[in-house]
């Protein structure tokens, strides 16, 4: 299953996907686009695989998209750039509802759509020297693909300034944003990898799957029309409540308020 482009390590039940190109920061290409989707699939498929980790070799854990696959993609016709913008698009959506929890090991560059791997993985461990963005907009693009994942891991209303300004954000703005979970030192990740990796082998597999689905069915829930009306009822009849009269009168008061009234 090894390719020059991705390197698959087996440690009993945890397997690893080392993105192999550190010649260019681990950068995708659609060479390496098709070659983590198949591994993906197949290491769900293998039942003596319980848990992922995501890593990269060399200074970084990957880059965003190669230099010269963006400038052959902007030579492609619009058929030509829908079929290769649906092939990343359908690596991350395999990576993002694999049945087996998944772990992204990050150090260096995680930018574009490296950011779109960590946000997209169920577990995020990083160094320090780990740095992030979704730097799209410097080169005139979007984050499309990504936005999904990045938009659940971090929140609309910080995606919303990061999409815009393409800024570049450490490991420890990271973790408060919500993208990672730790900060470890460099010869801390893989201890941290290994004792994070023994915690999900102590679960159960099925209901491991099962939670999964579960925060994605809870999260998942649209700003409906329903919903809408749903929380103006319940604004309005907190005005109409003995807490928010009480309320509104000791600030003009200018006391504290009185909850046991």
């Amino acid at each position: 299953m090894n390719s020059p482009n991705l390197q698959i390590e087996h440690d009993g039940a945890v397997a690893t996907l080392w993105l192999n190109r550190p010649e260019v920061h681990n950068a995708f290409d659609e060479h390496l686009i098709a070659a983590l989707t198949h591994a993906l699939r197949a290491l769900e498929a293998d039942a003596a695989v319980r848990v992922i980790v995501l890593a990269g070799r060399g200074r970084s854990f990957c880059a965003g998209g190669d230099l010269d696959w963006m400038r052959r993609m902007a030579g492609f016709s619009h058929d030509e750039n829908l079929r290769d913008a649906g092939a990343l698009a359908t690596m991350l959506a395999t990576l993002a509802s694999c049945a087996k929890p998944t772990i992204a090991r990050v150090h260096g560059a995680a930018l574009a759509g490296g950011t779109g791997l960590v946000a997209t993985c169920d577990i995020a461990l990083a160094t320090p020297n780990a740095s992030f963005g979704t730097t799209e907009v410097r080169l005139g693009l979007i984050p499309a693909t990504i936005s999904p994942y990045v938009i659940r891991a971090i929140g609309a209303r910080a995606a919303q300034r990061y999409f815009l300004t393409g800024e570049r954000f450490d490991a420890a703005q990271a973790q408060q944003l919500g993208l990672i979970h730790e900060v470890c030192e460099p010869e801390a990740l893989d201890t941290r990898v290994g004792e994070v990796s023994e915690a999900l082998l102590a679960g159960a597999p099925r209901a491991q799957s099962a939670c999964k689905h579960l925060v994605q069915h809870v999260a998942a829930q649209p700003i409906s029309t329903a919903l809408i009306h749903d929380t103006t009822a319940r604004i309005a009849a907190a005005r109409n409540s003995d807490e928010a009269h009480e309320g509104v009168a000791a600030f003009f008061a200018k006391r504290l308020p009185d909850w046991s009234a």
